[in-house]
């Protein structure tokens, strides 16, 4: 059974599943009866931060125009243009056993496509929420749902996976951002220019 988290909650996913190795990450969203007409295009991304909770290269931001990381850990599933249909929307395989040393935590984020000029915002946006499941066999471990916190954002953290004292542990974020996915990349010292 998953462990289902409210925003600001931490927990193991390694403890109680010793051997766990690699997982997956699935992103899901609907769009709320406020629709504007056209697609919502959302866009997860994973970027992988030292401890000072920046980037060490640009490599190190794994999303629709980098698919893979190159040490194997983090692999972006591909772009969902419109998130129809059930389920997770969007995916990223992480694999714990071969995260690089200098790589403390992981954080899982969420934009709106050209956000600004489809005058689009997570307050259009429903049933948000992030899950971890056991690529192995399929069972779901955690699942955070983002509620309707957000108004105006168009970027989003749902949430981060980190190292702490041998042990890879989730916490549930949910905090918007204003700037979409310029915004998220200057926070964690990705250069967009």
């Amino acid at each position: 059974m998953p462990i289902n988290l409210q925003k600001g909650q931490k927990v193991s996913i390694t403890k109680g599943n010793p051997g766990l190795s690699k997982v997956v990450v699935g992103l899901g969203w609907d769009v709320n009866q406020f629709d504007t007409g056209g697609d919502f295009d959302l866009d997860t991304a994973a970027f992988l931060l030292t401890d000072t909770g920046k980037v060490s290269r640009p490599e190190d931001f794994v999303f629709f125009g980098n698919l893979k990381h190159p040490s194997g850990c983090a692999e972006h599933l591909g772009d969902n243009l419109t998130g129809d249909g059930n389920g997770d929307d969007e995916q990223i395989k992480i694999n714990l056993s071969v995260v690089p040393e200098n790589v403390s935590k992981i954080a899982f984020t969420v934009t709106i496509y050209e956000a600004e000029l489809r005058r689009q915002n997570f307050g259009q946006v429903s049933g948000a929420y992030i899950r971890i499941y056991n690529e192995a066999n399929g069972e779901e471990l955690l699942r955070y749902d983002l509620g309707e916190d957000f108004s105006i954002e168009s970027a989003a953290v749902f949430g981060e996976l980190y190292k702490n004292n041998g042990e890879w542990k989730f916490n549930a974020i949910g905090s918007g951002y204003q700037g979409g996915l310029a915004a998220l990349c200057a926070n964690f010292g990705v250069d967009v220019g």
